[in-house]
């Protein structure tokens, strides 16, 4: 999640001089200006992956105080990442139209009153709604704040650009987990939404007065009929995802939602051709290193989607730790993402996007298959290295993604390319909790257990590390030479 700063006059003429080689005596090639905005930007990332992470270790918790079987509990992600999904698309309209700073203003107040009314809620259905809430408010603020850094620095400073401003929301993965293990032991699993309250109330401050307002001149008509097409054809997706084969609801149902789905999408798709000016607009695929980026990225958020779900869950179901002590395990693979970023630069510019993305994403795949063989009598610095190895690996691989997926894209399209390539990235990692619990319980079908054990998790992370191993394959689709310009490859090999 790579996001920047904002502004009007100056930052816009920045803009006009991308071409142009990174000023000498910039801290991370960006401006003081650039960085103070990123910091804001920064903040309420921190806020959304502090509440992701702390929500992960809260569900055995949750799903005790309602009454739900932990498996079930996945909705509570899946949900939230399902209206990410649903109102992202609509992000780089809104931005144009009115303002990259109202809108990002609006969607942190929205995020903090469903952030109040999910340490409110007295059931899961009740939590389901109060996160979709959170999402739509969490929708604007990634996409939004990506557009701002993509049109403030240079092709040639974006890949230090979106490092150095992720640092400070990492933090929010790393403290996350044990936050939350210490709010579930001692106090009250609501706790974990309040805090959000404050980080609130002060990123509404800080962007009100620090960050300039950013626009389009010329705004394309709004896309109502793509907006609606494509909000069903994603929440139909993925609610006949989530509840195929899980017993939720019945099985013609399941059906029916998938196949409303798959005819939504066509939908779009027919749509898309006919607009002047589509919501999602899929002619961005032509583009090689767009549409590689997003496949192969697609892929590889499959697998790492299902982390969040299937770690915390079986450090204290399989291994009978606490929330707190979970908490203290699953925070290593955010500081190994941390540790990675200001690495991300120097690695692409020695081994170029194309061999980073193929053999890391080996790397990567390796370091989560490992994570299903954890038990309870390996040593406790045996799993530390793992989680933190496979933090940094797949930080650097999400960090190229991010940064090669514009390499190529002009900048009057560059709105459409973050609403597309946003919406795509929120759907893999959604897709990716669905896959991780439904092949939780059909290792639990298969054994006949009633609760998930051990080797049900091994089943659960090998699967889903297939997956996420296509993602290398599909990587050599781009040429050698694609990014250079981001990464300085070619210039060091020269």
């Amino acid at each position: 999640m790579d996001d920047s700063e904002a502004a009007t006059v100056g930052p816009l003429r920045e803009t006009v001089r991308r071409d142009r080689p990174p000023r000498a005596g910039l801290v991370g090639g960006i401006t003081a200006k650039a960085r103070m905005t990123a910091l804001i930007v920064a903040t309420a990332l921190f806020m959304e992956n502090l509440d992701s992470t702390v929500v992960s270790t809260a569900l055995p918790s949750m799903a005790h105080a309602f009454g739900a079987a932990p498996v079930h509990m996945n909705v509570a992600l899946t949900s939230y990442l399902l209206a990410l999904a649903a109102f992202i698309p609509a992000s780089g309209w809104m931005a144009d139209r009115f303002g990259a700073r109202n809108v990002f203003r609006v969607a942190i107040v929205v995020f903090t009153l469903g952030s109040i009314a999910c340490g409110a809620v007295n059931s899961l259905p009740e939590l389901v709604l109060a996160r979709i809430l959170q999402g739509a408010g969490g929708a604007m603020m990634v996409p939004v704040g990506r557009l701002l850094l993509l049109r403030s620095v240079a092709k040639s400073e974006v890949v230090a650009a979106m490092a150095w401003l992720t640092m400070p929301a990492l933090i929010g993965p790393l403290v996350g987990p044990p936050v939350g293990g210490f709010i579930v032991t001692w106090f009250s699993w609501r706790w974990v939404f309040d805090i959000n309250i404050p980080i609130g109330v002060l990123g509404v401050l800080l962007v009100t007065y620090f960050v300039e307002d950013v626009r389009e001149d010329a705004v394309a008509r709004f896309d109502r009929t793509g907006f609606v097409l494509s909000g069903v054809a994603m929440a139909a997706t993925m609610f006949g995802m989530e509840t195929l084969g899980r017993g939720v609801v019945a099985p013609v149902i399941s059906g029916a939602a998938l196949v409303l789905g798959g005819g939504t999408i066509a939908g779009y798709a027919w749509n898309a051709r006919r607009s002047a000016a589509p919501l999602l607009d899929l002619s961005l695929f032509r583009i090689p290193t767009f549409m590689v980026s997003t496949f192969a990225g697609t892929l590889f958020r499959i697998g790492v989607g299902a982390v969040p779900f299937l770690l915390p869950m079986m450090l204290q179901i399989g291994f009978g730790l606490s929330a707190l002590q979970s908490g203290m395990i699953t925070f290593a693979g955010s500081a190994g993402a941390l540790v990675m970023k200001p690495a991300a630069v120097g690695l692409l510019r020695r081994l170029g996007f194309r061999t980073t993305l193929v053999w890391n994403g080996v790397l990567s795949t390796a370091s989560l298959a490992i994570v299903g063989f954890f038990r309870p009598s390996w040593p406790l610095l045996a799993i530390y290295a793992a989680l933190l190895l496979g933090g940094f690996l797949r930080s650097l691989q999400f960090t190229a993604f991010n940064s090669l997926a514009y390499a190529d894209i002009p900048r009057e399209r560059m709105s459409a390319a973050t609403s597309l390539y946003a919406t795509i990235q929120q759907l893999s990692l959604t897709i990716g909790v669905s896959a991780g619990a439904a092949m939780l319980a059909v290792s639990m079908a298969v054994g006949g257990h009633a609760q998930p054990e051990l080797p049900d998790f091994t089943a659960g992370f090998l699967g889903i590390s297939c997956l996420m191993l296509l993602a290398s394959p599909a990587a050599l689709l781009m040429p050698r030479a694609a990014g250079r310009e981001m990464s300085g490859h070619r210039a060091r090999a020269e």
